[in-house]
């Protein structure tokens, strides 16, 4: 759990960045959806090597989206009720936006980076 959270600040840090950069030209919300694509990329392979230590493979990379599925639907939803009816800075909801989900993608990364190499092994 505490490489994930490693894991996890690292990748928040990549997405908040990408992000900020992105809201200069695109609206928060777009703006949101391409940060958190990049992001996942390199959250896959640091999961991958250092989270779970498991070899990276392309059906696992093609899975793995899902078990951001649930990560992406609540931020992204978060981050929509923040801004537009909170009226919370766009600067600042992302963040926490994504710390309600951490926990989640925590469980369900854990099964598909983990879970299917215990099937294969069986």
């Amino acid at each position: 759990m505490i490489r994930f959270g490693a894991v996890g600040v690292l990748n928040t840090g990549t997405y908040y960045l990408l992000y900020l950069l992105l809201t200069r030209f695109l609206p928060y919300l777009v703006a949101h959806v391409c940060a958190f694509a990049v992001s996942m990329v390199g959250s896959y392979f640091l999961n991958c090597f250092f989270t779970f230590r498991t070899r990276p493979t392309l059906r696992k990379f093609v899975l793995f989206p899902l078990s951001n599925a649930t990560n992406f639907v609540v931020t992204t939803a978060g981050l929509y009720v923040l801004v537009a009816l909170v009226h919370v800075n766009h600067v600042v909801a992302p963040l926490t936006a994504a710390a309600v989900a951490i926990p989640i993608t925590f469980v369900v990364a854990k099964l598909v980076l983990v879970g299917a190499e215990r099937e294969v092994a069986s």
